[in-house]
């Protein structure tokens, strides 16, 4: 997914912000993983092209991006927070322990248990990236195996 799908330059205007070239350039490098990537991959690809941007100016453009939902952020368990470009519709991953594959699932696999929790508990689930870990079935089978 491409940030050029949104038009993110006028949502960062809308919501008060500049568009400022560390901005786009911060942007592009998390578009430019084509998935999910870490702060310090994004760090990288930021620092070859301009040496003067900091971490915590990329710190602080990550989480405007994630409020402004261009981009989405998630814990995929290993102590690091992962970025993507947010896309056009709600997902969520599938993260196997052992292997590391990570497999998309479309969040409406979720809706159910999301009704059911808001029935339950009177919660409304406003989740739209959510991580879940377990064994991917090459890896069970792997085991079985063995």
């Amino acid at each position: 997914m491409s940030h050029y799908t949104w038009d993110y330059e006028e949502i960062i205007r809308a919501a008060g912000h500049r568009v400022t070239p560390q901005r786009v350039l911060i942007l592009d490098a998390v578009c430019d993983s084509g998935g999910h990537t870490t702060l310090g991959d994004i760090y990288a690809r930021v620092r070859e092209v301009d040496r003067t941007i900091d971490r915590s100016t990329l710190y602080r453009t990550l989480k405007l991006f994630v409020e402004l939902g261009l981009v989405v952020s998630a814990d995929t368990g290993d102590g690091e927070t992962y970025y993507e470009i947010a896309k056009s519709h709600r997902h969520h991953h599938l993260v196997c322990r052992q292997c590391r594959a990570e497999q998309e699932i479309a969040h409406t696999l979720l809706e159910g248990m999301c009704d059911h929790i808001y029935r339950a508990h009177g919660f409304r689930v406003e989740t739209d990236h959510l991580v879940l870990f377990g064994i991917c079935q090459q890896c069970q089978q792997d085991q079985e195996t063995l």
